[in-house]
């Protein structure tokens, strides 16, 4: 079984290879020590619940999306977040057909930050289909 530590790392290298960044640039914009931060992606330690919360706001990402590992659906790997989409496509057949004419509208495919977006709106209840 996978160590808490071990999920966090992969999660924040995955952050940082999605945002572009490497780890000086990390460090240098959260005032966080060098040292510190290789143990966090080595999987050494775990960070406190207050440098999480300035990663996840860092990255753009919830804190469960640093601290918990993904689910395997099919051949994919989503986090809470797209399993979720996922669900509420299969069940909510307007949701599912407004999603499909935003992303046209916007001439991209349904990528997972859009995704990501929708969802948010649709749970806060400010979409109409």
């Amino acid at each position: 079984m996978i160590e808490n530590k071990e999920v966090m790392a992969a999660n924040i290298r995955r952050n940082m290879e999605e945002k572009g960044v490497n780890s000086t640039e990390v460090c240098r914009a959260l005032g966080i020590k060098q040292n510190t931060f290789s143990d966090w992606i080595n999987a050494k330690t775990y960070p406190r619940i207050d440098k999480i919360e300035l990663m996840a706001r860092y990255f753009g990402v919830s804190k469960s999306d640093l601290v918990e590992g993904k689910q395997p659906f099919g051949s994919l790997v989503l986090s809470a977040d797209e399993r979720l989409v996922v669900e509420i496509m299969r069940a909510d057949t307007d949701f599912k057909n407004h999603l499909v004419k935003y992303t046209k509208a916007i001439k991209v495919a349904p990528h997972t930050h859009v995704v990501k977006k929708v969802a948010k709106v649709k749970r806060a209840g400010k979409l109409k289909a």
